[in-house]
């Protein structure tokens, strides 16, 4: 019986790394792949998922208004798929979550989300909280926090380095505007202002 798999961490744990090497593990034995991943990432380019050791792939997109089941069925129709990734899934919708799982279910077919579990206000996003209450295996990838604690959570840096704590939830960026930090260091955000300025010195 397929399942549905949330892998999830902080920023820059290598969940996109995670999931090209899981990929290419069924390409390489003949099995044929669905890859997605969210249009309003473009930093690697549209359609494109690139992880920060240099692997990347080509892979569909999907937006709030895309109907993943219908996607998939219309791939079905063409090839066999074995496997559904889903990379950046804490951007999808609780109704998108639920797609997913009826994939699994009544297909068979193995579908693997990784994303982010909170935004940078400590809250969890849409996509996150659908898959931590539906999926059926979760997986968290551990990085560190700047102290060398295990990183939980998400802080937002402006132009300057400095942690910000109000804004949009989604606001796409990479290194240079998001820090990943243990709850301790998040929640006195004094504090990891302070060790990042140090750091950058």
């Amino acid at each position: 019986m397929a399942k549905l798999y949330f892998t999830y961490s902080s920023m820059n744990a290598g969940k996109s790394t995670i999931l090209l090497q899981a990929d290419y593990n069924y390409r390489e034995r003949g099995m044929r792949t669905l890859v997605l991943t969210a249009a309003i990432d473009e930093r690697a380019g549209k359609g494109r998922i690139a992880s920060r050791i240099g692997l990347a792939r080509e892979a569909d997109t999907f937006d709030a208004d895309t109907d993943l089941a219908t996607h998939v069925a219309g791939r079905l129709k063409r090839e066999a798929v074995d496997c559904v990734f889903v990379d950046e899934a804490q951007f999808l919708t609780e109704p998108q979550v639920w797609q997913l799982a009826r994939i699994a279910d009544d297909h068979d077919i193995p579908v693997m989300c990784y994303g982010l579990r909170t935004d940078f206000q400590g809250k969890l996003f849409p996509g996150s909280a659908a898959l931590l209450a539906l999926a059926d295996t979760l997986k968290e990838v551990k990085t560190i926090c700047w102290c060398g604690r295990k990183a939980t959570m998400v802080a937002r840096l402006d132009a300057s380095g400095a942690i910000v704590e109000d804004g949009e939830q989604v606001v796409i960026g990479g290194e240079d505007r998001y820090v990943s930090l243990c709850r301790r260091h998040w929640t006195r955000r004094e504090l990891g202002t302070r060790a990042l300025a140090e750091a950058a010195e």
